[in-house]
């Protein structure tokens, strides 16, 4: 049934910008709860300060070294021990700043690590039971290979901003802070005024260009996500794609979508060629600038030959963080793209809320009333218009009508997939809009026309109607939904694997696992939507008899295509166009000779044309086997009789 969102749906949030991203990882960065964690922050920031330093020293060796080698610089004049004043003392501390450096940075990715991934976890685990809590409508809405891919991105990105930010962003600012400082004090002005109009150039042409791919990195994703979706949802219909023949038709589907996500990617290398190309022209201008300056200074006798390897080295170690802040920058811009959809859900509100002060609810007898119930998908088209009736406690309703009636509608009410418009539905007396969600699904179990099934074991799926459920007690309502002695004769037993929505096992055998599920359950209140209509009539006789042994005792509401399957029911709803149009017992509403009489005339028409048709391809099947063994005993060789 098509829906459209309610009056109050909420409008898509803003764009994500990088302030308000980090404003919302922040409390996962830094938990309340985790002391140890914090500490770890802590501790990598220190070493993260440490390593810098230490970086920065490295090229104030090489430049010792080098002018010792040169003879330029008195041993006394160094400002270092005179037992480290020689070249290979020099040379020797050279190497030894740079593994220190080393040590100092693989210790704080080390320390960091277990805080970036706990990050990723608890948010990825809060995004995953948000999307629980939204309301059924959300989720038909949305197509779930869109979503999953939405929430897979979401993932990766968080990780991304939170190792990129904290590992590389913050510690190459310190970095250039120490780069300007040591300019300012080994040489002048104008070097720091030279490296600084260097990056202040870098940085807003990596921001610019960067800002200019984010719009081809965003149609990228959009089209992956729609060649992603087609892709599940061709697999999905396997056999709908088999059973029309069109294998052609859906690879040239897909190739559309792969078709325009090769374009989208090939603009997104080339732009990435782009920016990496400036960048480098950037930097370059910089250091010939810089390294200029500095002939001029040793020909006039101001600098030395060290320094001229000072300068060097220095900026070519101020090209990889100034280089990763190029990369952390478009990483980060094309990981807001990415998360932005995940803070998106973050975002939506769900439909469906637990009343302040909302109790759970307590079950004493099971009775079920609905008290001039009116709803609406869409606001120009009523569904239910006035519904009352009450399922008392350990009795059977039964709710039949045409197609479009609302009967399904019923039953998503009752377990508060939707509000009412108006009216009210209550439970012993207590309206379920005022007890908690949880204790009122728990106290229903639901048997539905299409079983979808975990892609797990048999086992599994019978034991997800009560958690903890032993072997004994999965095997138990195994054998009163008659289906232990199919399963002990596979294989696998009960660890057999069911498949992709249960693919493996037949209607009956998925409708079996279902009802040993519900069994497992053990609600006071039942809800059978249609659960026997997709069957055939031998299975569905089957299936019949052991729903009425799960019904017995329970207040059960039947939601029902069949009317054979509701013959027995305490009383029947006839529902049309929204309202109870006729109600009472099989005997009486087939004497009233109303929509009820009509309904039970054309299903017997139907059954019996189908009782037709199954006998005649029996007795079809009875004659091709009695030709087949006629031709055979044509064509047998004679028996000899022995002689007397």
């Amino acid at each position: 049934m098509l829906q459209s969102k309610p009056s109050n749906f909420q409008p898509a949030p803003p764009r994500a910008t990088l302030a308000t991203t980090a404003r919302q990882l922040w409390p996962y960065i830094w938990p309340k709860d985790r002391a140890d964690l914090k500490l770890r922050v802590v501790l990598a920031i220190a070493l993260m300060i440490a390593a810098k330093a230490v970086t920065v020293a490295v090229p104030y060796a090489f430049k010792w070294a080098t002018d010792a080698l040169a003879g330029q610089a008195a041993a006394d004049k160094l400002p270092l021990p005179k037992v480290l004043t020689g070249i290979v003392a020099l040379t020797i501390a050279y190497g030894a700043l740079r593994v220190l450096m080393a040590l100092f940075t693989q210790a704080r990715d080390a320390l960091f690590a277990a805080v970036a991934m706990n990050a990723v976890r608890r948010l990825a685990v809060e995004v995953f039971v948000h999307l629980h809590s939204l309301s059924l409508r959300f989720h038909l809405e949305r197509k779930t290979g869109g979503l999953t891919r939405v929430l897979e991105r979401g993932r990766n990105a968080i990780e991304t901003i939170i190792r990129t930010s904290m590992l590389t962003a913050v510690p190459t600012i310190v970095e250039f802070a120490f780069v300007v400082a040591a300019f300012m004090v080994s040489f002048d002005w104008r070097y720091v005024v030279a490296v600084s109009a260097m990056i202040a150039a870098y940085m807003a042409y990596t921001t610019v260009a960067t800002n200019w791919r984010i719009a081809i990195r965003r149609s990228m994703n959009e089209s992956d996500t729609d060649a992603n979706t087609k892709a599940i949802d061709s697999l999905l219909n396997y056999e709908t794609v088999k059973y029309f023949g069109a294998e052609a038709r859906e690879a040239a589907r897909y190739d559309k979508s792969m078709a325009r996500y090769e374009r989208m990617s090939v603009k997104t290398y080339v732009s990435l060629a782009v920016l990496n190309a400036g960048q480098a022209v950037i930097f370059t201008v910089g250091l010939v600038a810089a390294i200029l300056m500095c002939v001029q200074g040793i020909r006039a006798g101001r600098n030395t030959v060290g320094d001229f390897a000072l300068i060097n080295l220095m900026m070519l170690q101020l090209y990889q963080p100034l280089n990763f802040m190029g990369m952390v920058y478009r990483e980060i811009r094309q990981a807001i793209v990415d998360i932005e959809a995940m803070f998106g859900i973050l975002a939506e509100h769900a439909e469906i809320k637990d009343a302040a002060g909302a109790a759970p609810l307590k079950v004493t007898r099971g009775a079920v009333r609905f008290e001039d119930v009116h709803f609406n998908y869409d606001p120009e088209r009523k569904i239910l218009r006035g519904v009352s009736f009450e399922a008392p406690a350990g009795h059977t309703i039964a709710i039949v009508g045409p197609s479009g009636a609302g009967k399904s509608t019923i039953s998503r009410l009752l377990f508060r997939f939707y509000e009412p418009s108006s009216g009210r539905i209550t439970i012993d007396g207590q309206d379920i809009s005022r007890v908690t969600q949880k204790s009122l699904r728990a106290a229903i179990g639901m048997v539905p026309q299409d079983t979808v099934l975990f892609n797990d074991t048999i086992a599994y799926n019978i034991g997800y109607g009560r958690d903890g459920a032993g072997r004994p007690e999965i095997s138990a309502a195994a054998a009163n939904a008659q289906i232990d002695a199919f399963i002990r004769a596979l294989p696998l037993g009960y660890e057999a694997q069911v498949g992709e929505r249960g693919l493996k096992l037949s209607g009956g055998e998925k409708q079996r696992v279902a009802i040993a599920r519900t069994i497992l359950k053990g609600p006071p209140i039942l809800v059978l939507d249609e659960a026997t209509s997709a069957l055939d009539s031998f299975t569905e006789r089957e299936i019949q008899a052991a729903l009425e042994r799960v019904s017995k005792g329970r207040t059960t509401l039947i939601i029902a295509h069949r009317l054979s399957t509701v013959i027995h029911a305490d009383e029947i709803l006839v529902l049309d166009k929204g309202v109870i149009a006729e109600r009472g017992r099989h005997e009486e509403l087939l004497a009233k000779g109303g929509l009820y009489a009509a309904l039970w005339s054309r299903q017997r028409e139907v059954d019996a044309a189908e009782e037709t048709l199954r006998r005649a391809g029996e007795i079809e099947a009875r004659e091709e086997a009695e030709a087949i063994g006629g031709a055979r005993s044509s064509t047998a060789p004679p028996i000899e009789k022995e002689e007397a």
